[in-house]
């Protein structure tokens, strides 16, 4: 596939002219979802690691690198530093890329990585981030007379994903077909051919509202909202995991290394 060749020479052009080593790579937009529009650009994110030396300047690099943004390719990457710290709070994006059926590069570190991320899964942090994604989209986008066939599906994607964690216990897969198992039964018709008509429609088509999905979206904010308000807080927990795969990627050296260094250091 010739987009593909393209990406996959765009991450070598990356790591030779930044002097960095991608982990990840992922697609993470609507072609990841399965709804992607005849138009929808490529939104390729990744997770790097810069030399060593890079991480030792009071003066430290940018934690992300903006690489390309058109109407073709929408590249862009986080620093594994920045990656990891966002992974100590149960980042919903982090799980994303691990979960993305399209892969452009992985790694046997990303499977450390993979393996630490695991350990700090969690659900309120997850329904929090897709509530939020659900509710910015029907405040700025579904209230006019006509809706975007995209918009709909950017505001049913999150809540679906709430309702999977909580029926799972556990990180919801990208792919928008595998949310709508938990999809009501009155709605998969109505969202069935509502994916029809966005698949075949440009990026910007507009379409009138469709009353079942609009007030099931209401109804499930208003769901979402009280699951949150009466989730327990967030538990602090044991950042070592991650500091031992930073400390792996970075520097090649593990815990017990360290403490051999610095038991020989003590003789």
């Amino acid at each position: 596939m010739k987009i593909r060749k393209e990406i996959e020479e765009k991450l070598l052009e990356i790591e030779r002219k930044e002097k960095v080593r991608i982990i990840r790579a992922v697609e993470s937009g609507s072609r990841a979802w399965g709804f992607a529009s005849s138009n929808s650009d490529y939104d390729v994110r990744f997770i790097y690691v810069r030399q060593q030396a890079d991480y030792l300047m009071l003066n430290e690099k940018r934690d992300v690198i903006e690489w390309q943004l058109d109407e073709t390719l929408d590249i862009n990457g986080w620093d594994v530093k920045k990656a990891l710290r966002q992974a100590y709070k149960g980042n919903a994006v982090l799980f994303e890329w691990a979960l993305s059926p399209i892969v452009y590069r992985t790694t046997e570190e990303w499977e450390s990585f993979w393996e630490a991320l695991k350990q700090y899964y969690d659900a309120r942090a997850l329904i929090g981030h897709y509530y939020g994604t659900a509710l910015n989209t029907r405040k700025c986008y579904l209230g006019g007379e006509t809706v975007r066939y995209k918009k709909y599906f950017y505001a049913l994607r999150p809540l679906l994903a709430c309702r999977y964690i909580e029926a799972f216990q556990t990180a919801p897969p990208m792919k928008f077909e595998d949310l709508c198992i938990v999809l009501p039964e009155d709605l998969k018709l109505p969202v069935d051919r509502l994916l029809e008509i966005k698949q075949r429609a440009d990026e910007a088509d507009t379409g009138e509202h469709i009353a079942v999905i609009d007030e099931f979206i209401r109804t499930e904010l208003e769901s979402q909202h009280e699951i949150l308000e009466a989730a327990n807080g967030r538990t602090e927990k044991d950042w070592e995991p991650l500091n031992k795969v930073f400390r792996r990627l970075v520097y090649g050296v593990s815990s017990d290394d360290i403490a051999e260094a610095k038991a020989a250091i003590v003789r």
